[in-house]
């Protein structure tokens, strides 16, 4: 998981985090608002894990959203490790840092947004849906992140 930023129209903030799932890159979720806290990241993880399962590690930098104890105690108390990546290393997050490039430069850099509403409906429409059902991914044999996790599912490679 990762935090970017953009901005509407008129330059009011808009704070997005994104979840992606390293084995399928399948991005998972894309929380949008003005601001998003520990108890944001908590209640957009909890909404995934009822969706997709626990994972047994999330990585992640070292932001303090990611860092506070509430954070570092609830996921314990899941039983979900957190892996945090060294600072200045965003490589070591390459699976999010990628879905977040696609973002900011599909969209972030030629939308303009005049509520945070909007850039809620359009980057969850657009980076989402895009990313996980019409872009192919070299490292799956270029099937689309969805492909990969259906045939995984049915017990394909």
């Amino acid at each position: 998981m990762d935090f970017m930023g953009g901005r509407t129209r008129r330059g009011g903030p808009i704070r997005i985090l994104n979840v992606v799932d390293e084995f399928t890159r399948l991005a998972l979720g894309c929380r949008v608002d003005l601001s998003i806290g520990t108890s944001d990241v908590m209640e957009e993880l909890e909404e995934l894990f009822l969706k997709y399962g626990k994972p047994k590690t999330i990585r992640c930098d070292n932001g303090r959203e990611f860092v506070a104890a509430t954070l570092i105690s609830w996921l314990s108390g899941l039983r979900i490790e957190q892996a945090f990546i060294e600072k200045g290393q965003p490589q070591q997050n390459c699976f999010v840092e990628r879905f977040n490039g696609t973002m900011r430069s599909e969209v972030l850099d030629v939308e303009d947004f005049d509520t945070v509403i909007e850039a809620r409906v359009i980057l969850k429409q657009r980076s989402l849906e895009e990313y996980n059902n019409r872009r192919p991914h070299r490292g799956h044999g270029m099937l689309t992140p969805r492909q990969f996790a259906d045939n995984w599912k049915e017990g394909g490679k």
